[in-house]
């Protein structure tokens, strides 16, 4: 997927379908917080239990938008495919696409607000610098304030 730098692999499991045979729409979320937690461990190679015990960083989820384009299957292997989009002030957007393995229509488009924490008083505060330089680098893009 061009302009993506990221995607994590899932096969959809029998428990995640409904009586129509198609991924109950709720899994969705699961798998996008699947994505982006191995974004944060894998791409980014942070580890989000220190950070956060540390009281340097995390995030809670503020608003998200999701397209159905199409249903997925069991047994389907399906990339979960995400990106930064924007970077404010105490704020992360993040896009995902999700597609079959070896196919580029997406099954799922979503866009998702993060909100930047003190993991001590789970008060928003800003990104700080070392999680936009670190996300810049992986995306290869300008983050910068």
């Amino acid at each position: 997927m061009e302009g993506y730098h990221y995607y994590y692999p899932l096969r959809v499991r029998y428990s995640e379908i409904d009586g129509q045979k198609i991924v109950f729409n709720a899994h969705y979320m699961t798998y996008i917080d699947c994505a982006v937690s191995e974004y944060y461990r894998e791409g980014l190679q942070f580890n989000m239990s220190e950070l956060a015990e540390k009281g340097d960083f995390d995030f809670v989820l503020a608003k998200s938008t999701l397209e159905f384009k199409q249903s997925a299957f069991l047994h389907d292997l399906l990339n979960i495919w995400c990106r930064t989009k924007k970077i404010g002030r105490t704020s992360i957007t993040k896009e995902f696409v999700i597609t079959r393995e070896g196919e580029n229509e997406a099954i799922l488009n979503a866009e998702v607000v993060y909100v930047s924490i003190n993991p001590k008083t789970l008060k928003p505060q800003p990104v700080p610098d070392f999680v936009r330089e670190r996300i810049a680098e992986l995306e290869k893009r300008d983050f910068s304030k």
